[in-house]
């Protein structure tokens, strides 16, 4: 008997549900959120397990990976369409959630998502860190600006050098202002430390990489936006077509189409959420600081018929193409001549 494994999966603990080929419960239980007690508990099932099905998630890619080391055939579910098939039920449960999973999996109404290999994680953990680190700091400059314009103090527009001193002038004299801000000034200082120096690592993992160097032969892409792209993608050949790259990376306008209704929208923003903003902001600097190039010309003409933010996008789009293409093809950015697309 074929056996479908649908399992949730949350920090402490897994719901699982085991459905036959005719759709009927055979067992429903819970284990630990362990790959080794998983994979044990599995094989105590009666009968052949055809596919086991977990939703993408945080641990997902950890239990799926020991999973599949164990010889079982697991499958990451794309979360947006799961969450839309689950939203059916009247009632939420973990146990509830496990058995949907089960019948999408039974089904065959799911869309598989790449498990990426231990390397590209390990390299967005990086990039994690890096922008967990920036985003404090800011929050911690914003904090120190708002702490002073209550008292009429205003910061105005300042180097991030000149940050520390200009707060230190405007609450000289005031002992409970010196009080507020100094802690505040020495987090901020040892923060800005440790990001400059992963800063200088992250440059040194691009530089390193054959990939990552070729992809920054393209005006725009610097270090950040290379490994953010090649931990995206991490194998290049499960995509086709280069073309493919815009609609996953949720670049390409969503439609709404229902008899003669037929809308688009904006962009459906699905995928990668680091990976788009990386694409955006590397359009963003080419159109507005690269130097020039068929691929910038090509964006300036479309923002004089289009407007500037379609652009944007539109560009975005093409240059995620033109590096997937990069990739593949082992060659480096041609400033003078478009390349062709596959």
């Amino acid at each position: 008997m074929r056996l479908f494994v649908g399992l949730d999966v949350s920090l402490a603990k897994i719901a699982i549900c085991v459905i036959s080929e005719h759709g009927k419960i055979i067992d429903e239980a819970e284990a630990a959120s362990e790959p080794e007690v998983l994979v044990r508990r599995l094989g105590d099932l009666d009968g052949s397990i055809a596919a086991i099905g977990l939703e993408a998630g945080p641990l997902s890619q950890w239990l799926h990976r020991g999973l599949t080391e164990a010889g079982l055939d697991a499958v990451l579910m794309e979360t947006r369409q799961v969450k839309g098939a689950l939203k059916a039920m009247p009632i939420k449960t973990d146990r509830r959630d496990a058995e949907g999973i089960a019948r999408l999996l039974h089904l065959g109404w799911f869309r598989p998502v790449h498990c990426k290999s231990a390397s590209a994680q390990e390299t967005r953990a990086v990039l994690g860190a890096r922008k967990a680190l920036q985003q404090n700091m800011i929050a911690l400059e914003m904090s120190l600006r708002g702490l002073l314009r209550n008292f009429g103090l205003k910061v105005g527009a300042i180097s991030r050098g000149r940050f520390e001193t200009r707060i230190r002038e405007l609450v000289d004299g005031n002992p409970m202002l010196e009080t507020a801000t100094r802690p505040m000034l020495r987090a901020r200082a040892a923060l800005r430390l440790e990001l400059a120096a992963l800063e200088r690592q992250v440059r040194q993992f691009a530089q390193y990489d054959p990939v990552c160097r070729r992809l920054m032969t393209m005006p725009g892409i610097g270090a950040v936006v290379a490994l953010t792209f090649r931990a995206a993608v991490d194998d290049p050949a499960r995509f086709r077509s280069s073309k493919r790259i815009g609609p996953w990376a949720g670049l390409t306008p969503s439609r709404i189409q229902s008899g003669v209704r037929d809308v688009s929208g904006g962009i459906t923003k699905a995928g990668d959420v680091n990976l788009r903003r990386a694409l955006c902001l590397a359009a963003t600097v080419m159109m507005n600081r690269g130097r020039s190039t068929w691929l910038r010309t090509w964006g300036a003409q479309l923002a004089q018929r289009r407007g500037r933010k379609i652009a944007m996008v539109a560009l975005a789009r093409r240059i995620a193409v033109i590096l997937h293409r990069i990739w593949v093809d082992g060659t480096v950015f041609e400033a003078e001549a478009a390349p062709q697309m596959a």
